[in-house]
């Protein structure tokens, strides 16, 4: 292998890094399990629904899969916060459909989520505080740094922000008008459809503008740094109290 060859600490810092970016991204997203737990209960209730127009069965068959999930994911001792997630939104779903008698009342919940959470990024994006940044911090490890000592990921942070709020802000804008113009099985159809590849969308434009970014400044290993730096201080400082009471004139004054 020639020089040219062989791969530069440059390449291989920036190989991390993307390897890191995407590790990151598939935890808080929950990688593929997250999007079946999204998924499923949707298409079951649709499917259901298609079939036989059982708004009660539907809407029963749909909880029922998101609790199996959770359970699934306690048996295996996994994060269950986009099972639990999944289960709060059946859940109100249900209760609006069954409310109302509205078949299309149990997507109702998840569209309002999905438009306030694309307003959330547009709104925190502006103002400087992009909510992608508040969600990802932590799992890199660097909290809230890059709002004042890293403005390359900020500026990272806040284009997947607006990335996010507009790609949801698009789904709504189809959703909505379907909400008061399709029948049940057309809304339910389309939104089924329209639940991965908007998501998939605004991971990868995540990934891209972070894998670009500079990295993220781990203040957990610079508290832990500090603290290992004042613990060796002090054993510094005890060790040299020692040593000087252990010297001949250091006795001498102990006992004057």
């Amino acid at each position: 292998m020639t020089s040219l060859d062989k791969p530069t600490t440059e390449d291989t810092s920036a190989d991390d890094a993307r390897a890191v970016t995407e590790a990151a991204l598939f935890e808080a997203f929950g990688g593929v399990r997250g999007m079946v737990e999204t998924v499923l209960p949707g298409l079951l209730f649709v499917s259901i629904y298609t079939v036989n127009k059982d708004l009660h069965m539907s809407a029963i068959a749909a909880l029922a899969v998101s609790l199996v999930l959770v359970v699934v994911r306690l048996a295996m001792k996994d994060t269950v916060k986009h099972a639990f997630s999944g289960v709060f939104g059946v859940g109100f779903g249900v209760v609006f459909a069954m409310m109302t008698g509205n078949a299309k009342d149990f997507y109702l919940p998840g569209m309002l989520y999905t438009l306030g959470l694309a307003l959330a990024y547009i709104i925190t994006a502006m103002a400087g505080i992009p909510l992608i940044g508040l969600m990802l911090g932590p799992i890199f490890r660097e909290n809230l740094s890059w709002r004042t000592r890293n403005p390359g990921r900020k500026k990272a942070y806040t284009k997947a922000s607006w990335a996010w709020g507009l790609i949801l802000l698009a789904k709504s804008a189809i959703l909505f008008p379907l909400y008061w113009w399709a029948d049940t099985t057309q809304l339910g159809w389309v939104l089924v459809a329209l639940k991965i590849p908007p998501f998939l969308l605004a991971v990868y434009l995540t990934w891209v503008f972070l894998a670009k970014a500079p990295p993220p400044i781990d203040v957990f290993a610079e508290m832990e740094a500090r603290e290992r730096e004042k613990e060796e201080k002090e054993e510094k400082v005890e060790g040299e109290a020692a040593a000087a009471a252990a010297e001949p004139g250091g006795r001498h004054r102990r006992e004057d």
